[in-house]
């Protein structure tokens, strides 16, 4: 008999984090946890992957994301139910550069959110890991973080911190059966990239990235760039010389 993975997802309610569920949900029997901050939209998503899958149970939890009583005691009660093998951590915004330049209250949020909620839930739920020993630990970045540029430093400095974090827990728990991997994607195409797609950007499709996230979690991967063409893209523009990289209209 086939025992139901329990996977969390944090921000269930991004687009790459839907698709994941969905991945989820059809392939085998699963118990998803969707973590949200709004929960109509998160039951809307939750009623749309009960119809897709016979084998598993999907619900919803609400909690503030900033609030660290809040993060704590909802990471112990889900740990403590059962072991998690999977915690994703997907949340995240990207509002315009110009927008955080003018008003500070969105570059709060934008690191907040991105950053700040990010620490505050893997660090939760990988203590519930470290007591039973196994499980993977997912944190959602952006090669927007390799090196924060004009057009959207205040999101690529938030997604820069995610990098930084992860190196702690993978380092704390390497040798064992704890895993945390960092997913890179590069411009994809949901509604926080809207403004990529305005301005006739390629993007890659949510499905793809889902795909590639859901077999980097499989495989235990520490970094992963997705689609794969952006690690040897970003390796380049990391090492480019600042005087080179300051003329770039990027």
């Amino acid at each position: 008999m086939n025992h139901a993975k329990r996977i969390v997802v944090v921000g269930a309610t991004s687009a790459i984090a839907e698709h994941c569920c969905r991945l989820w949900v059809e392939r085998e029997p699963v118990d998803l946890i969707l973590v949200a901050r709004n929960r109509l939209h998160a039951e809307r998503i939750a009623v749309d992957l009960r119809v897709r899958t016979r084998q598993g149970t999907v619900r919803v939890e609400t909690v503030d994301f900033l609030s660290t009583p809040e993060v704590a005691a909802l990471a112990d009660r889900l740990s403590a139910e059962a072991p998690l093998d999977v915690v994703l951590i997907a949340q995240g915004m990207l509002p315009p550069q110009d927008l955080c330049q003018e008003d500070l209250a969105k570059v709060r949020e934008t690191i907040d959110v991105n950053a700040v909620a990010s620490a505050l839930f893997a660090e939760a739920f990988a203590k519930g890991m470290a007591q039973v020993g196994r499980g993977t630990l997912g944190l959602l970045g952006s090669v927007a973080g390799d090196r924060p540029r004009r057009a959207n430093y205040t999101y690529g400095a938030s997604k820069a911190f995610m990098e930084a974090y992860a190196t702690g827990p993978r380092h704390r728990f390497a040798g064992t059966a704890i895993k945390v991997v960092l997913i890179k994607p590069g411009p994809t195409d949901t509604p926080m990239a809207a403004a990529h797609k305005a301005v006739g950007r390629r993007l890659a499709s949510v499905e793809e990235v889902a795909r590639g996230t859901v077999r980097a979690l499989d495989l235990g991967k520490a970094v992963v760039y997705l689609p794969w063409k952006w690690w040897p893209i970003m390796t380049v523009f990391k090492l480019l010389p600042r005087f080179v990289f300051n003329r770039l209209d990027v």
